[in-house]
């Protein structure tokens, strides 16, 4: 049975991490995340690695939501507020009405993350990466089309920051990721693994409509604008989209999909 709780004043001790959230996405939330939004919320609950600890809903809402409310276990509040009370919660008007706080399940080492993977596999990895609407459809792009896992440099941004969720539609909370920890050389790590490390850049050697990929594979995305570090280019094989004239880059989320498509969808080179 729903764990439902009645709340009407905004200053209620209970909704507390609830309360002005977008000043506490600038600060983090200690282990949590937020969800916002009907289908981020489906993916939450269905997730085998994250967890809701409470949900706060405008009272219209809850009919439509009852099927996948029921069943919550019984330990998780779901607090119930008019549209009224429930924006003054927040700090601005949010007329999706649906708001969760996810626990965070505990990141892996990105060597052990590349070493559960099966033999034939597709890694996404992102340097610098500090946009979270790039974040977001990065990750959407990723599971899409079936990426394995998505590994992350230290200057990347948080794919589980609440706009990076919303704007992937739930992704970044069932794509498994981890972060390179401080100096680990990915392409070092990547070979290590097995995995053929492919570096999109518009100088690249390679255009993708030719690449045949190989079983364990992983496509390389920098920043826009500087791109991937000019030694990490030299170490490994380049890639690029050609384009009309006059013209040499795509938003990287927008490459990312471009590539991984190609990536999931065409020929494999013998082992």
């Amino acid at each position: 049975m729903p764990n439902f709780v009645a709340v009407d004043d905004p200053e209620d001790p209970r909704i507390a991490a609830y309360r002005q959230i977008r000043e506490r996405d600038l600060v983090g939330r200690e282990g949590h995340f937020i969800a916002e939004g009907e289908v981020v919320l489906e993916v939450l609950v269905a997730s085998a690695r994250h967890r809701p600890a409470s949900l706060l809903i405008v009272e219209k809402r809850i009919e439509r939501l009852m099927p996948l409310l029921a069943g919550l276990p019984d330990d998780i509040p779901i607090y119930r507020a008019t549209q009224a009370v429930f924006d003054a919660i927040a700090g601005f008007p949010m007329h999706r009405g649906i708001l969760a706080i996810g626990r965070r399940a505990p990141l892996p080492p990105a060597e052990d993350l590349l070493a559960a993977l099966s033999p034939r596999a597709l890694v996404v990895v992102l340097f610098g990466i500090a946009n979270h609407d790039n974040i977001g459809g990065i990750f959407r792009n990723a599971a899409a089309f079936g990426a394995d896992a998505v590994i992350l440099d230290g200057a990347c941004c948080d794919p589980h920051y609440r706009k990076a969720i919303r704007v992937s539609v739930g992704a970044s909370l069932i794509v498994p990721f981890a972060r390179l920890a401080s100096g680990e050389d990915a392409v070092d790590l990547l070979g290590r693994h097995g995995f053929e490390t492919l570096s999109l850049t518009p100088a690249g050697t390679t255009p993708l409509a030719g690449l045949k990929r190989a079983p364990r594979v992983a496509a390389l995305f920098g920043t826009e604008g500087p791109g991937l570090p000019p030694d990490l280019l030299r170490r490994t094989r380049t890639v690029a989209i050609p384009m009309a004239g006059g013209f040499d880059s795509l938003n990287v989320a927008t490459t990312s999909g471009i590539v991984l498509h190609h990536l999931a969808c065409g020929d494999t080179e013998a082992g």
